[in-house]
C-alpha cells in the first residue's frame, strides 16, 4: 500500500489547542490548518509524536504452516512505536488477518475465521476475522514479528497468492488526543515468485471521492484492499442470512432505496458487532446507480474484472431476478455463472443492448445523442430600464446549427445584481430569430429602472431525441445543453461577475453529472440566480404546511447535505407543488471539510458587505444575516441562532472577529479533524 495514503489518513485524528506544530523533519506531508494537531501545544506534540503507520514488510513460513509477519509500527516522523505504550506514548493495538486466493478463484478465503452465532435466528455462520492465539516478539524500535495462531493448511499450493492484512489503532486519549488508525496488506507466494496483484477491483481513492475518508468498524479499516480480505463469499451474516461478499454488500448498500426488494416494501439490513442494526433501505446514491464507472474508474490493478458478470454481483442490484427459475431474466434459468458472458459482453455495438455497458446506459449519456452546445455571444441594450437583446448560438457536437424552434425547452434567464442576486426572470426563447447557428432575443420585460451594477443572463434547455427509433428498444433521451452565463453592466460601471464560492467540479466529485429541474440547470452559476436570499418556496408550499422555507443557495445546500444529521424534518416544495424531503440524506463524507465544496476558502468570514439578508419565515430568525444563514444550515439549534443574533448589530455581523481565517475560532480550526 502507498505510505503517503497512510500518512494522510493519520493526519485527520488529533485534538488540542495551543501553538502550531510542523513536521519539518517528517518523511511525509506537514500538518495543515484542517488538522487539529496543527493547533496543539508544540511541546506536547514533540513528546507524543502522534500518528500511526502500520507496515507489513516481510514473512516467514515454517514447514508445519506456521506463518510469521514482520510488522513495523511508526509515527509520522518515522520513529518506532512501542506496541505496549511504555517506551513511547499511546498503546498500539494491532490485529492481523491471514487469507489466500485459491487457484482459479478471484476472491480471498480467510485462514483466520470465527463461527458467529445469531441470537435472532439461532443459526451459526463462518466469518472471516482477525487471528487469535498468536504472539508478538519485539526485535527493535517499532520492529516486530507476529506469529499467527492459525496455520496454513497442509498442502497449500506454492503458486497461489497469500495475503497478510494488518489494521490497528493508537490510543492517545490520556494526552487529550484522539485515536490514530491505519492498515496495510502484504502479499507473497510460497515459491517466492513476485505477486503482481491480490484482489484489486476498486481503489480506496475511488471510494474517497465521496467518503472522505473511508473508515469502518470503529475507524481502523481504511482501505478497500483490507476490506475485501474479510468481505468475501466465505463471510455470512447469520442474523439476516445476507452474504457479506464485497460486491454484493456494496452494490446493495449503494442501491439502497432503489433496490426492487426495498421498493416492494422490504428492507436491506446488516446486523453487525454487538447486534447493531445497520439499515441501508433509505440510502440514495448521489450519482445514478447505473454509472458503474464511478467506482470502477479503471484505476485499480484489475480494472476490467467488474465486466465479467456473475449472479451474485448482478443479482445484488437486480434482487428481484430469480436465476433458478428465470423469472425476470427473460424466463431463462441460470444455474451457474458460466453462460452469463454469452449475452452480457462488456460492450456491444449499440447502446441499451444486453452488454454490461449497454444495459447500464443512461439515456442522457448516450454517445448516440447528436449533442446540444450553447454559447452566449453578447448583450445589447443592457442598461437600466431597457430591454436587453441577447445574441446566442446553438450547435450539435459536429458543429451543425440547431434551431431554437427544434428545442423541446429553451430559455434565457436574466438576473441581478451579481453582487447578490435578488431578482430574476425567465423567458421561453424558442421563437428567437436568426440564421445559421446564431440567433437573438429581446427580452419582453425591461430591466428595473433603478438597476445598478452588473447583471447576468444564462441559457438553459434540452432537446428530446429518440434513440434506436422504430425498434423495440426505442428510448427518448434529453439531449441537454450545458448552462452558459454572460455578465454585463447596467450602469456603465465595471463588469462584476458573481463571486466564485462553489465549483461544479467539486459537486460532481460525488454527483458525477449534477442536473436539476428537469435537466435544465447543471452549473452553480445558474443555480444561484434563482436560489437567492430573497426567495422561499412560498409559491409551491400548501397553506396547510406553512411557514415557508428559504431556498437561498448556501442555506439550502448546507441543510440538504446535513440531512438526517439535522435531527429535525427538512423539506422544500418545488415545481408542481411536489414536496422534496431531505431528512433521510446521509452525506457520505465529513461535513467539517468545507473545502470539499468551497473554493478559495470562500467559507471564511467576514463576507462581502454587499450580501443581502436571507428571508426564511421557518427559521428562529428572519431575515437572517448572510453568514448566519450559511452556518445555521448545519448548526440548527436555538443556541446557534441566538449566538449569531447577539453577535449582530446595526453595523452587521461580527463573525469575522472570532471565526475569521486567522482568528482563534476560525472556520478551519473549529472544523478541524
Amino acid at each position: 500500500m502507498g505510505r503517503l495514503l497512510n500518512i494522510g489518513k493519520a493526519l485527520v485524528v488529533f485534538a488540542l489547542i495551543g501553538l502550531g506544530w510542523r513536521l519539518a523533519s517528517a518523511p511525509g506531508p506537514e500538518l495543515t490548518v484542517n488538522d487539529k494537531a496543527y493547533y496543539a501545544n508544540e511541546n506536547l506534540l514533540n513528546f507524543v509524536r502522534p500518528g500511526l503507520i502500520i507496515d507489513v514488510t516481510g514473512h516467514e513460513v515454517a514447514n508445519d504452516g506456521t506463518v510469521k509477519a514482520h510488522v513495523k509500527l511508526t509515527d509520522l516522523r518515522g520513529a518506532g512505536l512501542d506496541r505496549l505504550g511504555i517506551q513511547t506514548p499511546g498503546n498500539v493495538g494491532v490485529s492481523l488477518i491471514l487469507a489466500t486466493i485459491p487457484a482459479g478463484q478471484s476472491h480471498y478465503t480467510a485462514i483466520t475465521t470465527i463461527v458467529q452465532s445469531s441470537s435472532i435466528t439461532g443459526k451459526s455462520a463462518t466469518q472471516a476475522s482477525s487471528d487469535t492465539g498468536g504472539s508478538w516478539q519485539q526485535v527493535g524500535d517499532g520492529d516486530y514479528w507476529y506469529t499467527f495462531g492459525r496455520k496454513l493448511p497442509a498442502g497449500t499450493a506454492r503458486d497461489i497468492v497469500i495475503a497478510i492484512g494488518a489494521y490497528g489503532s493508537r490510543n492517545l486519549s490520556e494526552f487529550d488526543l484522539p485515536t490514530n488508525y491505519d492498515d496495510d496488506v502484504y502479499h507473497f507466494r510460497l515459491d517466492n515468485e513476485a505477486v503482481k496483484v491480490g484482489r484489486d477491483v476498486v481503489t480506496t481513492a475511488s471510494c474517497n471521492k465521496c467518503h472522505d475518508p473511508l473508515a469502518l468498524h470503529g475507524g481502523s479499516r481504511r482501505s478497500v484492499e483490507l476490506c475485501v480480505m474479510c468481505h468475501q463469499p466465505q463471510t455470512v451474516d447469520p442474523d439476516t442470512g445476507n452474504t457479506m461478499d464485497m460486491p454484493v454488500l456494496v452494490h446493495k448498500i449503494h442501491m439502497g432505496a432503489q433496490l426492487p426488494s426495498v421498493q416492494a416494501g422490504g428492507k436491506y439490513q446488516v446486523i453487525g458487532f454487538g447486534q447493531s442494526v445497520h439499515d441501508y433501505s433509505s440510502v440514495v446514491i448521489p450519482s445514478d446507480a447505473r454509472r458503474c464507472q464511478v467506482c470502477h474508474d479503471g484505476k485499480a490493478a484489475q480494472p476490467d474484472k467488474w465486466l465479467k458478470p456473475s449472479r451474485a454481483a448482478c443479482g445484488a442490484c437486480h434482487d428481484d431476478v430469480n436465476f433458478a427459475t428465470g423469472e425476470k431474466h427473460v424466463n431463462l434459468p441460470q444455474l451457474s455463472d458460466n453462460q452469463c458472458a454469452n449475452c452480457h459482453t462488456p460492450q456491444g455495438e449499440l447502446d441499451f443492448d444486453a452488454s454490461i455497458l449497454g444495459a447500464h446506459m443512461i439515456p442522457e449519456d448516450s454517445q448516440m445523442l447528436p449533442g446540444v452546445n450553447f454559447e452566449l455571444l453578447k448583450v445589447d441594450d443592457g442598461a437600466a430600464g431597457k430591454r436587453p437583446t441577447v445574441t446566442f448560438s446553438i450547435t450539435d457536437d459536429k458543429g451543425n446549427p440547431v434551431k431554437p424552434s427544434e428545442m423541446t425547452r429553451l430559455a434565457l434567464v436574466l438576473g441581478g445584481p451579481t453582487s447578490d442576486y435578488s431578482t430574476f426572470l425567465s423567458e421561453d426563447v424558442r421563437a428567437a430569430q436568426g440564421s445559421g447557428s446564431t440567433f437573438f432575443w429581446t427580452f419582453q420585460n425591461p430591466l428595473p429602472a433603478d438597476a445598478k451594477g452588473s447583471y447576468t443572463v444564462f441559457i438553459e434547455g434540452y432537446k428530446n431525441t429518440k434513440l434506436l427509433a422504430g425498434t423495440t428498444r426505442e428510448v427518448t433521451a434529453q439531449d441537454q445543453g450545458v448552462n452558459k452565463s454572460i455578465y454585463f453592466s447596467v450602469d456603465g460601471s465595471a463588469v462584476e461577475p458573481r463571486r466564485h464560492v462553489v465549483d461544479i467540479a467539486k459537486c460532481n466529485s460525488c454527483h458525477v453529472n449534477l442536473t436539476l429541474h428537469g435537466g435544465n440547470r447543471n452549473r452553480v452559476e445558474a443555480c444561484v440566480v434563482c436560489h437567492n436570499p430573497t426567495k422561499t418556496d412560498s409559491a409551491r408550499r400548501p397553506a396547510g404546511d406553512k411557514p415557508d422555507e428559504s431556498i437561498s443557495f448556501s442555506h439550502m445546500i448546507h441543510k440538504i447535505h446535513s440531512g438526517h444529521e439535522l435531527g429535525q424534518p427538512y423539506a422544500v416544495y418545488g415545481f408542481g407543488n411536489v414536496k422534496h424531503e431531505y431528512s433521510h440524506v446521509r452525506y457520505p463524507g465529513d461535513r467539517r471539510n468545507c473545502n470539499a465544496c468551497h473554493v478559495n476558502n470562500s467559507q471564511n468570514p467576514p463576507l462581502s458587505d454587499k450580501l443581502q439578508p436571507v428571508v426564511n419565515p421557518r427559521a428562529f430568525v428572519s431575515p437572517m444575516q448572510p453568514a448566519t444563514a450559511a452556518c445555521v444550515g448545519c448548526h440548527v439549534s436555538r443556541d446557534a441562532f441566538s449566538h449569531a443574533l447577539v453577535n449582530t448589530s446595526q453595523l452587521g455581523e461580527s463573525c469575522g472577529a472570532c471565526h475569521g481565517a486567522n482568528a482563534d475560532f476560525s472556520i478551519a480550526r473549529s472544523h478541524a479533524r
